[in-house]
């Protein structure tokens, strides 16, 4: 990470300790009752939460799922896409359902919308905690249960993952190691730089940052963190393998601290000719910017998920 960068994540980590403390000051760190709820009159759009017991995590595993408006009610033989969401550091499933007006955007579309529990782990397999697969878990586990209890259509072309900031480093990592799984990508004000980052960097930061980064990664030469960096995996795929990969959708605000590591995994993208769109837009590391960012990426899968 060159010292620009570096000067910017610091100033990300400012962003996110306010964030952090917001989260906590109204009480969505506490881990919701998991319920199967009615249809949602107002967005006329099914929302359901239900719990996976899961073998690689050796414990159950929250997800939540919103369901297309006429999915009860539609013919059997009627399949939809999927679009796996996943949330942010210090954040949980529920964060897109409750924080976003996703349920009214998702009213038009005809998709099913996971939102996994990635909790604080990186969405990787950690190297220091031998039940921690998060990434094992939504490839292996997940993806098969939903395909096995939703109406899902089992094809890359109606698969697509995303996320904000962890998230968004998370679906990215999804779409360049799982090209097979998945249409379309997309991150918003990712985190990408994550498996490079050490205590040593991050100095007397934001701790829950420090202590998943050292949990999830370890060493600061371990194999995990080279499995695992987004950067390197672009920057050593072999050949002839950009023609594989999903379609990456990446936007950062133009004020978050996160902006010169986005722009520079852009650049990244365009000298190795992966097809992407990258935007910069007024905003920073907060729930309004993602709001207004999963509306857009919404409209945008309609060119490449079907």
């Amino acid at each position: 990470m060159n010292a620009n960068n570096l000067k910017n994540f610091r100033l990300f980590l400012c962003s996110a300790l306010l964030l952090c403390f917001s989260v906590f000051a109204d009480g969505q760190q506490i881990k919701p009752a998991i319920v199967k709820t009615p249809v949602d009159v107002q967005t006329n759009t099914l929302e359901r939460t239900f719990q996976l017991k899961s073998k690689l995590m050796r414990r159950d595993m929250p997800y939540r799922v919103v369901l297309p408006s006429n999915y009860e009610n539609s013919n059997e033989k009627t399949f939809y896409p999927v679009i796996y969401l996943l949330h942010g550091l210090t954040g949980h499933f529920d964060n897109w359902t409750d924080k976003t007006k996703l349920k009214d955007y998702a009213r038009n579309y005809n998709y099913i919308i996971v939102t996994p529990e990635g909790s604080n782990g990186w969405y990787t397999d950690s190297a220091t905690v031998a039940n921690d697969k998060y990434e094992s878990y939504i490839v292996e586990e997940l993806i098969p249960e939903i395909e096995k209890n939703f109406r899902a259509e089992k094809k890359r072309e109606s698969r697509a993952v995303a996320g904000l900031s962890m998230g968004g480093y998370g679906s990215i990592k999804f779409g360049l190691k799982y090209p097979e799984k998945f249409a379309l990508v997309g991150s918003f004000s990712g985190a990408l730089q994550a498996a490079s980052l050490t205590d040593k960097l991050l100095g007397n930061g934001w701790k829950a940052l420090t202590d998943s980064i050292m949990s999830v990664y370890g060493a600061e030469n371990s194999t995990t963190r080279a499995a695992n960096d987004v950067f390197r995996i672009v920057r050593e795929m072999p050949a002839g393998k950009n023609k594989t990969l999903p379609f990456i959708y990446l936007d950062c605000g133009t004020e978050d601290g996160l902006i010169g590591t986005n722009r520079e995994f852009s650049s990244l993208l365009l000298e190795k000719k992966i097809p992407h769109e990258f935007r910069q837009l007024p905003g920073v590391h907060n729930w309004v910017f993602w709001n207004s960012q999963i509306e857009e990426f919404l409209e945008l899968s309609t060119k490449f998920i079907k």
